[in-house]
């Protein structure tokens, strides 16, 4: 088909260009239906791609269409299991082909590539992965960040600091940096959990050091660019987002209290806001819209809405509102149509507000956890393993299915679920999952 399409193309442009002397406008009308059919009928699946955490826009929203919108008592299809992984909540990547993700084995931290069924591909070593002496974090160990994949490269921060660039075919090393001893840093109290930003050139990821608080470096070699250290605090454990905001691109990051935004030309601080819950522990990314900001906290903290607003030459975050509802921890938190769906911590439940005023549309009582969208649905992932499908919807709360997700290890299920090529993907522990939702 490809071949028979690129034919008529051709011969299309050697009309128009005047190898033939055309005879008539509906010669043309003619050859360019074909080619439209031809080409929009080889039977081969579209390609979609999710190659990084959240996806390439960071807003945890697929673009995917036509997939089931019920399921029966027993869940969608398992396509596969990989088994393997280690202990971790890294979430998963999906690029060229190929599926990443992180984990754990004999104390380092590990990239892992399988293909689409399944089949391992690669497997390589990034640094030492992170444990801890507290009592009530023992069973937390484990990869935290998402590989990221740009234009044949795949980057990883893993959880003991090392940060480095893969060949994503074949694993191998391009260049990798220890963020602790470059930037004087110390080790973050539940390791380096960041999935890596990369824009154009840059990428953005965030030490927590003396020398560099959050930093921008050449993809290509990991050189240093420029360092910000206006930022205090210790470690905050979100993921960046990137946003063009009163004429500035910036990116928007957390410290241990405070959300903030630095100017990606320069790192120049742009604007803060002190947000600091019982556990000095921000980690949801934020959520922007237009020239507005979202942040949330988990440990009774709450959410808040801003607005960011140019007043010379600094940029001042005005409050417009604030409330101790889906005051979520980790499991993150959409924005659809005008209204916000998350859950909450210390008030616990999967909510949904209306964005521009906090006000409480609906609320399930339940447990936290974690989410995606496609398609006109939510996924959620409750951190005890439940998996329902729900109508992204302000109206209420309609469930059109739900089904248990196997145990692949110990501890909670805090990893990030992910719908790309009409599967949904979940990571729990040591295994993760494939489901088919494409409704075929």
């Amino acid at each position: 088909m490809a071949t028979s399409s690129n034919y008529l193309l051709s011969l299309i442009v050697k009309h128009i260009t005047g190898g033939f002397y055309l005879t008539t406008f509906l010669t043309i009308l003619f050859l360019l239906l074909i080619f439209y059919i031809l080409s929009g009928c080889s039977g081969e699946p579209e390609s979609y791609e999710w190659p990084c955490f959240h996806g390439a826009d960071r807003t945890n929203k697929s673009t995917e269409t036509g997939l089931i919108r019920e399921w029966t008592e027993e869940g969608p299809e398992l396509l596969w299991t990989v088994s393997g992984l280690g202990e971790g909540y890294s979430s998963v990547s999906v690029a060229d082909g190929l599926i990443y993700t992180a984990g754990i084995a004999d104390n380092k931290a590990y990239v892992f590539s399988f293909d689409l069924d399944g089949k391992p591909v690669w497997k390589k070593p990034n640094g030492q992965s992170w444990s801890t002496n507290m009592s009530h974090a023992r069973t937390y160990t484990g990869s935290r960040g998402t590989p990221t994949y740009d234009n044949g490269v795949l980057y990883h921060l893993g959880e003991g600091g090392r940060l480095a660039a893969f060949e994503a075919k074949t694993g191998k090393v391009i260049w990798s940096v220890d963020l602790k001893l470059e930037f004087d840093a110390a080790m973050p109290e539940y390791g380096y959990s960041e999935s890596v930003l990369i824009d154009g050139d840059n990428l953005y990821v965030r030490p927590s050091g003396k020398k560099g608080f959050y930093v921008c470096l050449d993809k290509y070699s990991g050189v240093l660019k420029w360092a910000n250290t206006e930022i205090q605090g210790l470690e905050g454990y979100s993921s960046p987002v990137i946003a063009e905001i009163e004429g500035y691109r910036q990116i928007i990051s957390t410290s241990s209290n405070s959300y903030f935004g630095l100017d990606t030309r320069s790192g120049t601080l742009l604007w803060k806001i002190d947000f600091e819950n019982q556990r000095e522990l921000n980690i949801t990314d934020a959520i922007v819209f237009k020239d507005y900001v979202f942040i949330t906290s988990g440990y009774g903290k709450g959410s808040l809405l801003m607005k960011l607003t140019l007043s010379g030459s600094m940029i001042i975050p005005e409050v417009i509102w604030q409330s101790e509802l889906m005051d979520n921890h980790h499991g993150g938190v959409i924005l659809h149509e005008g209204y916000l769906y998350g859950s909450g911590s210390n008030s616990r439940g999967w909510f949904c507000l209306d964005f521009m005023t906090g006000q409480q549309q609906w609320k399930v009582r339940g447990g936290k956890g974690s989410l995606t969208y496609a398609d006109g649905m939510l996924y959620l992932l409750d951190e005890r393993g439940k998996m329902d499908l729900v109508k992204a919807t302000h109206e209420s709360y309609l469930s059109s299915g739900e089904f248990q997700v196997p145990k692949g290890g110990t501890g909670m299920f805090w990893s990030h679920p992910v719908v790309c090529g009409g599967r949904l993907y979940i990571r729990h522990s040591d295994s993760l999952y494939a489901y088919d939702i494409s409704g075929n």
